[in-house]
């Protein structure tokens, strides 16, 4: 546990709460929650952080991942500060990017201890209105462009292009902005196991290609990426080329279409989780910040599947908008 005087948590993990041990989760939950824990301590152990950043991290990843919290937690002190900074953040004054008052100084503005102001921050930032900064304090989260996403990015006409279009946030539906893409990307051959091996019709262990990105967007990192091929489809074509950005000139779809696999049919599944530790690193999240995952999967117009995709995206920065006709 923490002491009062510590000024970093080099060394002294968050105080652990029981898992194994609380009611309130169940038996397999309760595994996965502390194998959680443990890899996030050891992330937090890497760094050097405040106390008062220590015991925002410990108070948030606590809530998220299965700390059984009581009734008096919805309702106390805690709550009641929270409720202050959310309506002083809606009303605007504490604009997107602002720092709001350290954990000291909300607990001497409304005379509770520091471990009560910490929760209030520690909820908000389970919200995701604000993110802490490493040795720096809680931030008001800045405004950010939204992307929608629907069946026009499929669209032919789009495949060799590497700007996208956003919206604010205030006006999800105004004039957009203009976004550059870029990616980061490693090309192996894996053994094809689970969902990949189902999709793609081959024998579990069967070797394919993978082909995993991060996508960033004005340098933000926005989602990653792993798709997947069978060799036969795609060996010697730039599809399997490891060298950063875009798959030749015109993206693996019209790789594929120039072999005679002209993708004609997407299937979908959607579905948004929290974030595990290692995304939280490698998508640069903070507290509170949901992801939605993307299972992919692209047909020719007979039906036979060419790749299968799983995306991981930031949820914030995304949203979902298809239109379509209703069938029979």
């Amino acid at each position: 546990m923490h002491s009062r005087g510590a000024t970093s948590c080099q060394g002294k993990p968050p105080a652990k709460r029981t898992y194994a041990t609380c009611g309130c989760i169940p038996g397999k939950a309760r595994e996965s929650v502390v194998r959680q824990k443990a890899s996030y301590d050891a992330w937090v152990m890497s760094r050097e952080l405040s106390y008062d950043t220590c015991k925002i991290l410990e108070l948030a990843y606590d809530n998220c991942y299965g700390g059984c919290m009581s009734p008096e937690s919805q309702t106390g002190p805690a709550t009641r500060i929270a409720n202050d900074l959310r309506a002083a953040i809606a009303d605007g004054r504490f604009p997107p990017g602002a720092k709001l008052p350290t954990v000291r100084d909300l607990a001497a503005q409304y005379d509770v201890s520091r471990n009560t102001a910490a929760k209030a921050i520690a909820q908000l930032g389970n919200e995701g209105t604000i993110v802490t900064r490493y040795g720096s304090g809680a931030y008001v989260r800045d405004a950010h462009p939204v992307r929608k996403l629907g069946a026009d990015r499929y669209a032919r006409s789009r495949w060799a292009t590497t700007v996208v279009e956003a919206f604010t946030d205030e006006d999800p539906e105004g004039a957009p902005v203009q976004q550059q893409g870029d990616q980061t990307q490693t090309v192996l051959l894996v053994p094809a196991e689970g969902r990949v091996a189902r999709e793609l019709g081959v024998e579990p262990g069967t070797m394919v290609w993978e082909r995993a990105r991060t996508m960033t967007r004005d340098g933000q990192t926005t989602h990653k990426v792993a798709s997947y091929y069978r060799r036969e489809d795609v060996d010697g074509t730039p599809i399997v080329d490891s060298r950063p950005g875009m798959a030749g000139r015109g993206g693996s779809f019209a790789i594929l279409t120039e072999r005679g696999l002209a993708p004609a049919k997407m299937r979908e599944d959607l579905n948004a989780r929290m974030p595990t530790p290692d995304e939280v690193v490698e998508l640069d999240l903070p507290a509170g910040e949901p992801v939605v995952e993307l299972h992919r999967v692209a047909l020719t117009a007979d039906g036979k599947v060419i790749e299968y995709a799983r995306g991981v995206h930031v949820a914030r920065r995304f949203s979902w908008s298809y239109e379509f006709d209703i069938p029979d």
